[in-house]
């Protein structure tokens, strides 16, 4: 059993091992009180007049305390991540890296601008940790591009991929949870979807070229595509034409 997780744990890539190993490490030390949640938390006050800039990450690798809901958000995390980054980015570590910072950047625009609009500033000064957000990012880039994909849900009724978020976010509805945070990962995944697969449709543009930079830290491996190999046919002998 421990060999087969090991396995598992090894053959994960390199941004999904790396992020679900963050998020657990992160979690069980302040399970522990190893870590405080307090050093953690999303705080735009601290960031800017303390320069607590570690803030900006660690509001995203604390999925709170190790109960039903940690586990159910592991698994999504596990699940869907691995799976965007050995499908639709694959050979494109860079590419996913920079979904996940624009992601990051989109959710932590949205709290910081919201905490400011009267009538819903309360509901945004309510949000400490996007890392459940992030996570549902994953999920709604995942489903918009494999939206024919059969899924169940607890075996109750079959549905398309396209429908995994709204399913999640009614059954987060129904066990109480908050909808906001999942509201914001679909609002932020929309926007990645839109700009990275849609508006480059329409208008021929791509804007979320990944730098230079960025694509400088990892090595990516190179995808072969099998093809056919070119085949060049010889004109027939002069004798055959002159037959015809």
């Amino acid at each position: 059993m421990a060999q087969a997780v090991e396995e598992w744990y090894k053959q994960m890539p390199i941004i999904t091992r790396s992020y679900l190993t963050a998020a657990i490490v992160t979690t069980i030390g302040c399970s522990l009180e190893i870590i405080s949640p307090y050093h953690l938390y999303l705080n735009p006050r601290l960031v800017v007049r303390q320069y607590e800039f570690w803030r900006l990450i660690t509001n995203f690798l604390y999925f709170r305390k190790m109960d039903l809901d940690f586990l159910f958000h592991m698994f999504f995390l596990a699940r869907y991540c691995k799976l965007l980054e050995e499908n639709s980015f694959r050979g494109r570590t860079a590419d996913f890296f920079y979904m996940l910072l624009f992601g990051a950047t989109v959710l932590t625009g949205i709290v910081l601008v919201g905490g400011m609009i009267p009538y819903v500033s309360e509901s945004f000064a309510k949000i400490f940790f996007l890392s459940n957000s992030l996570t549902f990012m994953m999920v709604y880039v995942w489903s918009k591009q494999n939206p024919f994909i059969h899924m169940s849900f607890l075996g109750l009724f079959t549905f398309t991929a396209a429908y995994l978020p709204w399913v999640l976010l009614g059954f987060s509805v129904l066990v109480g949870t908050s909808a906001w945070v999942d509201l914001l990962g679909m609002i932020a995944g929309h926007a990645y979807y839109f700009l990275e697969d849609v508006y480059p449709r329409m208008t021929g543009r791509r804007p979320l070229r990944t730098p230079t930079f960025i694509k400088s830290l990892f090595a990516d491996e190179t995808v072969v595509v099998a093809r056919p190999a070119d085949v060049r046919f010889a004109p027939p002998p002069v004798e055959e034409v002159h037959q015809d």
